[in-house]
């Protein structure tokens, strides 16, 4: 019998700390699946339609920081629902009018399975497009961030780069990043976990603030 006071579950979606949702795809690279970018740190973000001035703007942003990623051991890797011709289209439309090349592979994702798997679609923003969101995941296909930004507004790609830089110092060395840290920054430690540990850190080192807040420089 069927239960009319039943509401329906909302999908689930990959969150910090989930592995990354297998997928392959054909991109403007050939075809790829998450396996290829095992062992790297990966920036995989959707933008909601080919050949519109926001969207431009964030890949000619990203192309021109896709070295500084490259040093950084992270790959870039595009989405939307628009077809791989499209994606082809787009790029040399790029390359014609901004002198821009896009590097990196763009997966055309015209059923959508990808974007809802990631949930990536935002039907309050504009039902028929991928919003733009970005996850970074890491080399064990763990998902370690996520940023969502509206349909109207370009991301930051500075703050991208930051993000990644700050994840990859936390893992090496066991440590935190204050607000607005950037590479070079002090970083801060994890606080003590038990009274007498509290009671010996305080005085004992010139970057505490208190036995809670402690930084030193790498």
């Amino acid at each position: 019998m069927l239960n009319n006071n039943a509401v329906d579950i909302p999908q689930t979606y990959p969150r910090i700390g989930d592995s990354a949702p297998h997928f392959e795809a054909e991109t403007t690279h050939g075809h790829l699946s998450l396996e290829d970018f095992k062992g790297r740190w990966l920036v995989l973000f959707s933008h909601p339609m080919d050949f519109t001035p926001v969207c431009t703007s964030e890949f000619i942003a990203f192309a021109k920081n896709a070295d500084t990623f490259e040093k950084m051991g992270a790959a870039l890797l595009g989405l939307s629902i628009d077809s791989v011709f499209s994606h082809i289209a787009w790029v040399r439309n790029v390359k014609e009018k901004f002198g821009v090349s896009i590097p990196f592979p763009i997966i055309a994702d015209m059923d959508g399975h990808i974007a809802n798997l990631y949930g990536m679609v935002m039907p309050g923003d504009l039902s028929t497009a991928t919003s733009r969101c970005l996850f970074v995941i890491d080399p064990n296909a763990i998902i370690r961030a996520t940023i969502y930004y509206p349909f109207t507004t370009g991301r930051n790609i500075q703050e991208v780069i930051r993000l990644v830089a700050a994840l990859q110092v936390c893992d090496e060395n066991a440590v935190g990043t204050p607000a607005d840290w950037q590479p070079g920054d002090p970083v801060i430690q994890y606080p003590p976990r038990t009274q007498d540990d509290a009671e010996q850190v305080i005085g004992e080192d010139d970057g505490c603030m208190d036995w809670y807040y402690c930084t030193r420089k790498l």
